[in-house]
Order: C-alpha cells, then sequence, then structure tokens
C-alpha cells in the first residue's frame, strides 16, 4: 500500500508540474486546499477515484497512468483519438475570428442595401466576450473570468447607450458601478474545502 501511494503521489506531481500548476491552483481545479494536494504529493494519502479520474482527465492520461510506476520516461500525454492534437488557444482565436467575420459580412451586406449600420461592430464585442467566457470556463485559467465577465457588464452597457445614442442615457453608466463590485465580491469568494475532506485526506 506504501509503495501504491508513492507511485501516485509522484504521478500526481508529474501530472501538475507538466500543466504549470502550483499545488494550490491544483487544489482550487479540484475544490481541496494546498494543504490535501501536498498531502497526496508526499505519499501521505491517496485521493478518492473521483478526484484521480479529474487529475488524470487534466493531465489528459488515464486513471491507469496514476497508479503505474513510470520511473525513467519522460512525461507524455495521450495523444487525441483521432492522432491530432488541437491548440485551446487557436480554437478559441478560430472562433473568435468568425464571430468578427460574420459581424464584417452583416455589415457589407447592410451596407449594399444602403444601410449603413456600424453598431454591428459594438454588438460583436459582448457577444466575443460571452463566447471566450465560455471557453475559458471549460479549459482556460478561470482566474480571467472575473476581467471577462467585467468586460461583458460595460460591454453590453456601451452597446445600449450608443444604440439610444440619440436619447443620451448615460445614467446607464451608473448601473455598472454596483454590478462591477458585485462581480468583484462574487470573483473573492473562495470555497473551503469541507471538514470531511480535510480529515479524510
Amino acid at each position: 500500500m506504501e509503495d501504491m501511494k508513492k507511485i501516485v503521489a509522484g504521478n500526481i506531481t508529474r501530472v501538475r508540474t507538466s500543466l504549470g500548476l502550483t499545488q494550490a491552483q491544483l487544489g482550487e481545479k479540484l475544490n481541496y486546499s494546498d494543504k490535501s494536494v501536498s498531502k497526496w504529493e508526499r505519499g501521505e494519502s491517496i485521493p478518492d477515484v473521483f478526484v484521480l479520474k479529474t487529475i488524470a482527465d487534466l493531465g489528459n492520461v488515464t486513471v491507469d497512468y496514476l497508479l503505474h510506476t513510470h520511473e525513467g520516461e519522460d512525461f507524455l500525454r495521450e495523444e487525441d483519438p483521432t492522432g491530432r492534437r488541437y491548440s485551446r488557444r487557436f480554437i478559441t482565436l478560430t472562433v473568435l475570428v468568425g464571430i468578427w467575420t460574420l459581424a464584417v459580412l452583416v455589415f457589407v451586406v447592410l451596407w449594399i442595401c444602403g444601410i449603413f449600420f456600424w453598431l454591428v461592430f459594438v454588438y460583436a464585442v459582448p457577444v466575443s466576450l460571452i463566447t471566450l467566457l465560455v471557453l475559458n470556463s471549460v479549459w482556460g485559467d478561470r482566474r480571467w473570468n472575473l476581467y471577462i465577465v467585467s468586460g461583458i457588464v460595460w460591454g453590453v452597457i456601451c452597446s445600449l447607450y450608443l444604440t439610444a445614442l440619440k436619447l443620451n442615457w448615460w445614467q446607464l453608466f451608473l448601473l455598472g458601478l454596483p454590478a462591477q463590485i458585485i462581480i468583484i465580491f462574487a470573483f473573492s469568494i473562495r470555497r473551503r474545502p469541507s471538514v470531511k475532506k480535510a480529515e479524510n485526506n
């Protein structure tokens, strides 16, 4: 059993360092404290199966990989089943470029029809940020979500203001202040590991 703990400990460390994460950052992704991650990596305890599966998914390896020794081997993530590996940043960039390409297309079509609707580019900003928020929540660094959500709020306010520019609804920007404070407070809330988790790990 002690040998198994050491093997799992070493593999968790390999996965974490390959991802460029600190123990605290890995713990945050797993909803555990950095102390729990430290215990796992010292071989004092083994996380439950669900946590092992989550760690394996983060490292793009199998749970079986975490349970066996790999001394002398270079860390190698599993290839995509299709034999191709995609860059998440490239996918994100492609989606965002697609949104702006669509905005240009709509602008040009409306212009040809005699409608000069430049606000389509203004609307593309919050749409891009919402898309970025979704993609970043799935596979990015969630610490950036604070700035993305803030950008969405201010982008929507600016879009509404510019849409009704003749009415000069500058009061809309006053709504952004409490909204920004709420966003900051919401992202400042940290989920603490439960007592049961701390005791078991």
